[in-house]
């Protein structure tokens, strides 16, 4: 569809990035907004390394703070790929500090989109708008929402819960055709040096920087697989109004670190599997394993049915790890 102009938000991150190139790949017209023009070129030449056509590709800045930036980066498109939101690696001590930017974000994007008539929307919100505060062993479906109001909730996942109900409500009242993408554990390869958070997992097992391994796991899904998910959705009118789980396959934290053993011997990557109580003590020193207590030995599961339903045929949680450690090894990370 060369003649359908796509704006991703939030175009320079790890989905978003990923975004760009599976629609460049596919013949769409793409704008992609960052917060910095100043990192456009490199990002142009890593995409064009991956066949896309960059001169089908523009930019513009824009703030999720910045209402005012919306109107120009929304001009002309045909739909928007809303992937731009806050993902602190340590949640912050204020809620709001997240929640606030994702939330405002969100309606100033649409806005935007309502006042130029562009009634074709697709956003990225998470499992954690729909797994919730403390997640049971059961599967589950896009029919599940998470309670804000929940005190296990961490403020990432308040804030996505609340950024998707603003946007399913707004949609809702202006007429605007939505769908939700929600990427549970987003592994697979990095094109950039700036990886965000979602690697980081395999950045701290290839550095040894995990002496014990937590009792957690998670279902898994490859960023490509994401992207490519985002655009199924888009040219499917079936994915309308749906809640579309992105997640292939749960592992616990143990089993990627032995699939990572296996592939890099020489790494000595951790194996031993730390008890909860030293879990749970080792969390008041390193802020990232807070968020991951009320899941120690849970296995939530995500039902992915209603993408299959759309032709989504997603790699294996095995290829995203790999594929992702490769990319970090390759980039000069690890």
């Amino acid at each position: 569809m060369p003649a359908t102009t796509i704006l991703v938000t939030g175009a320079s991150g790890f989905i978003g990035c990923h975004c760009v190139l599976d629609l460049l790949n596919h013949g769409y017209r793409v704008r992609g907004s960052v917060r910095d023009l100043g990192r456009t070129g490199a990002l142009e030449k890593t995409l064009s390394t991956y066949g896309a056509d960059t001169s089908q590709l523009d930019w513009v800045a824009a703030s999720l703070t910045e209402p005012d930036s919306w109107s120009a980066a929304v001009e002309g498109c045909d739909a928007i790929f809303h992937v731009a939101s806050p993902v602190p690696t340590i949640q912050p001590k204020n809620p709001d500090d997240v929640i606030e930017p994702a939330r405002q974000g969100t309606l100033n994007v649409l806005e935007a989109a309502a006042s130029q008539g562009i009634n074709r929307v697709v956003l990225t919100s998470s499992v954690t708008a729909i797994l919730g505060g403390i997640s049971e062993d059961r599967v589950y479906t896009g029919e599940d929402w998470s309670d804000p109001s929940d005190p296990d909730m961490i403020p990432y996942a308040i804030s996505k819960t609340v950024a998707e109900r603003c946007a399913w409500d707004f949609c809702q009242s202006q007429g605007i055709s939505l769908s939700t993408i929600h990427p549970a554990m987003v592994l697979g390869p990095s094109l950039e040096n700036d990886y965000g958070s979602s690697l980081d997992a395999l950045v701290k097992l290839l550095r040894r920087e995990v002496p014990l391994l937590p009792r957690f796991g998670f279902e898994i899904v490859d960023v490509r697989d994401v992207a490519g998910l985002h655009r199924l959705a888009l040219e499917n009118p079936d994915a309308i109004g749906q809640r579309l789980i992105a997640a292939n396959g749960f592992l616990w934290f143990r089993d990627i670190a032995a699939l990572l053993i296996d592939a890099y011997p020489d790494r000595r990557i951790p194996d031993r599997e730390m008890p909860n109580w030293l879990t749970r003590l080792t969390s008041l020193f390193i802020g990232e394993l807070g968020t991951i207590l009320k899941d120690l030995d849970v296995a939530a599961q995500l039902d992915n049915s209603p993408a299959k339903h759309l032709g989504w045929q997603p790699r294996t949680p095995q290829d995203a790890i790999l594929s992702g450690a490769k990319s970090l090894i390759d980039l000069g990370i690890v």
